[in-house]
Order: structure tokens, then C-alpha cells, then sequence
């Protein structure tokens, strides 16, 4: 524990004001002057030390850190800060991009849906996010059929959000009249079709499957009727 004084100011001031009210009275001419009011001035300062005694105070040790403690705070100083975590890399540049494109158009849908109030135009989003998942998702299944998005990702996506956004900043205007009145409601008209082309175009993903498997039922059937297999005979 640590032992701390503390000397007052007051002695001091008292001494300097004796030389003022001194030199006020009795100018210094001579010697004997100087030494009068040195006297003088050391009988005031030891009247002053006992009016106003030099204080003793004690200032406790900081207590030693707990060892869990201890260890927490080495722990926190020596743990390098976490870097902030990549996306894997699927090893394809292409797919690389088209899942940050997936997830860049998501992200965007979802603001634009907490930020629109239309509950028409609000379900629509939701449409829309759903169906751009389902898309890019198959590309990213089967990369053969990126040439099949390409002008979906290249003109139909990035347009559509750019629609959005004019529709949100119109509504968020905060007044009405015929150019901005007009234009949301083309917009709202507009995402009907809108909705329809991106589920045509997760449909046209399927063609050549569907095909297959419709190619596949035929020659089933064909089979089938060949063996007599094709259905309950009727009596003749």
C-alpha cells in the first residue's frame, strides 16, 4: 500500500501575503527591513503549517487479476483478428460468378420487398426471388445450359430491378402527379408479365428434359402395348 502527503497551498499564500501588507506599511530601505519581514514571515508560515498540517493519506495496491482473468485478457492480446470468410470457390470462374450474381439479385429483391408497401407488388418480389433461385440453382446444377440464361442474366434480371428501384423511389417521393402516378402504374401492370417470363424461362430449362422423359414414355407405351401390357384388355 502506498503512502501519499499531501502539503497545503496555504502556508505559502500566507507568507506572500505578509510581504504585500509589509512592503505596503514599511517600504524595504534597509537590511534590517529584509530581515524583519523574513522573520516575520517564518512565524506566519509555521502558525499556517499548524492551522493547515501536511496530510498523509494511503493508496491501496490494484488487486492482482484472477488467473481465468488473466489468461481471458493473453488470450484476447495474442487471438489474431478473424478475417472476414470467402465463399468456397466452386473451381469454375463462371459458376463462381453466377452464384454472386444469384446472390447479389436476392440480396436486392429482399430490400426492395421490405421497402415497397404494395402488398400486390410485395407477393410479386416474392415470385420473382423464388423463381431467380430456382434459375440460376439449375444453371449452376447443370453448367451446359448457362447459354440458356444469358440474356436473362445479361438484360431481363438486371432490368427488372431497375424497374423496382424506379418504382420504390417514386413511392417513396412522398407526392403524387401524372408522370410518377403514370409510371407506377405501368410498373404495376407491367409485373404480371413480368412474373410470367421468369417462370417461362425456369420452364425452358426443363425442355430438353422434358423431352427425354417424353421421348421415354412413348417408347414405354409402344413397348408395353406390344407385349399386351399396355392396359386392361377389353372382351371381345
Amino acid at each position: 500500500m502506498a503512502k501519499l502527503k499531501k502539503h497545503p497551498v496555504a502556508p505559502i499564500y500566507a507568507v506572500a501575503l505578509v510581504w504585500v501588507i509589509f512592503t505596503l506599511v514599511h517600504p524595504l530601505y534597509r537590511v534590517s527591513d529584509y530581515v524583519s519581514v523574513i522573520l516575520l514571515s517564518a512565524v506566519v508560515f509555521l502558525v499556517a503549517k499548524g492551522i493547515w498540517p501536511t496530510v498523509e493519506y494511503e493508496l491501496p495496491d490494484p488487486e492482482p487479476a484472477q488467473p481465468e482473468e488473466a489468461a481471458e485478457e493473453a488470450q484476447e492480446k495474442e487471438a489474431p483478428e478473424e478475417a472476414p470468410q470467402e465463399k468456397a470457390s466452386t473451381g469454375d470462374p463462371k459458376i463462381d460468378a453466377l452464384i454472386q450474381e444469384k446472390d447479389r439479385a436476392i440480396s436486392e429483391m429482399r430490400r426492395l420487398n421490405d421497402a415497397i408497401a404494395d402488398e400486390t407488388i410485395s407477393a410479386q418480389i416474392d415470385q420473382l426471388e423464388d423463381i431467380t433461385g430456382k434459375i440460376i440453382d439449375q444453371v449452376i446444377e447443370h453448367p451446359e445450359k448457362q447459354p440458356q440464361i444469358r440474356k436473362f442474366l445479361i438484360y431481363y434480371l438486371p432490368t427488372t430491378l431497375k424497374i423496382l428501384n424506379a418504382y420504390d423511389r417514386m413511392g417513396s417521393a412522398g407526392v403524387t402527379g401524372e408522370n410518377i402516378g403514370g409510371t407506377m402504374e405501368k410498373i404495376e401492370t407491367m409485373m404480371g408479365t413480368i412474373v410470367l417470363s421468369f417462370q417461362k424461362q425456369l420452364d425452358a430449362l426443363f425442355r430438353d428434359e422434358a423431352m427425354d422423359i417424353a421421348s421415354d414414355i412413348t417408347v414405354m407405351e409402344n413397348m408395353l402395348a406390344q407385349e399386351g401390357l399396355g392396359g386392361p384388355q377389353m372382351d371381345s
